[in-house]
């Protein structure tokens, strides 16, 4: 492409565009607004995801009796989905757009490395707590801006590029800790985030607020219907006036940030940095997206649909762990789950166009 079209591309549009961008985008005047039938369908498919859940958990209850439902252990599954859940989050705008992001759990580890060095540590002790995690968002956010600008302005595949990502964040992590695991010892930190609020673990509440961002910022604000224009058709939306290449970038920061935010929680679950923190998690997230309504190839997407994908997924890997089936049994699962969602999502597609 020319430097001109380039230019051209990410020039903004005067104020009476930027105007006219945001009329033609609102809910009450695009053509792309939810039609009765899609309506329909869309709340057909959070009650199929409602009862999935219940039907787990009656199978929870069943296979593991009272131990499925003390306590302890479901604070155990509201730990584990508000990690996932919280990069589900950022993988949510990332796939609304169009694209997709296969490094979020190598750059999550390799936050945690990086949030827990002795040197961010001895300062962390010295000067505040909160210097771990700021290292960690920046980390975060910097891999998902590098991701962004590679896509955007190098146009390289999403699907390539953030797989290049995967690789170099789970290297470098490596590199930086020795392939050795870095305990937390700043107390303030461990004692922050391991509390809890009203008898509920403080990440899981992390989880909410980052839920309840991400369900306003995409269903009440232009970048939201933006992002969901881009996903939708990128080149009609850049004829509309939308910054398309600085719109990727952000989103793929979003997702970096949600991955930050994510390493300082697993940093206070674990209570170690460890380059191994994330190891396919990425799997998980995706699954927990698609199957939660967000249309893989872009244009739609669900806040509220994610969460409950994040909690089917967390109760189903419960089940697994409480009846001791191997780590294998749950892949293959979680595989027939992301192909059986797709396939429904391009049923309801054709539905929803008759």
């Amino acid at each position: 492409m020319s430097t001109e079209e380039t230019q051209h591309q990410d020039t903004a549009p005067g104020p009476a565009a930027e105007a006219s961008v945001d009329r033609d985008l609102s809910p009450e005047s695009t053509s792309t607004a939810p039609t009765a039938a899609k309506t329909r369908l869309s709340l057909g498919h959070s009650l199929g995801l409602v009862l999935a859940l219940v039907a787990l958990i009656v199978i929870g209850i069943i296979t593991g009796g009272d131990r499925f439902m003390s306590v302890d252990n479901l604070m155990v599954i509201l730990r584990q989905a508000a990690v996932v859940g919280v990069l589900s989050i950022g993988a949510t705008f990332v796939i609304t757009s169009g694209g997709i992001d296969l490094s979020v759990g190598s750059v999550m580890g390799l936050a945690t490395v990086w949030a827990s060095t002795l040197g961010t540590q001895a300062l962390a002790n010295d000067v505040h707590w909160t210097v771990m995690v700021l290292t960690a968002l920046a980390v975060g956010a910097g891999c998902g801006i590098i991701n962004g600008i590679i896509i955007a302005y190098g146009r390289v595949a999403a699907f390539i590029a953030t797989l290049a990502m995967l690789v170099a964040a789970r290297g470098f992590a490596e590199i930086i800790s020795g392939r050795q695991t870095q305990i937390v010892n700043v107390p303030d930190f461990l004692s922050t985030f391991r509390g809890e609020v009203l008898g509920i673990p403080n990440i899981v509440w992390i989880f909410i607020f980052v839920a309840a961002a991400g369900w306003f910022l995409l269903n009440r604000t232009t970048f939201g219907r933006r992002t969901i224009a881009i996903g939708g058709n990128p080149e009609a939306a850049r004829l509309a006036g939308i910054k398309v290449q600085r719109y990727r970038v952000k989103v793929f920061a979003l997702a970096g940030l949600c991955a930050g935010i994510g390493a300082v929680m697993m940093l206070s679950r674990t209570t170690a940095g460890s380059s191994n923190h994330g190891y396919l998690i990425e799997l998980d997230v995706i699954a927990a997206v698609v199957i939660g309504g967000t249309l893989l190839a872009g244009g739609r997407g669900t806040i509220v649909g994610t969460v409950i994908g994040v909690l089917i997924f967390a109760v189903l890997t419960n089940i697994f762990v409480q009846n001791n089936l191997d780590q294998s049994v749950q892949a293959l699962a979680t595989g027939a789950i992301i192909v059986v969602a797709v396939l429904l999502q391009q049923r309801f597609a054709r539905d929803g166009r008759t």
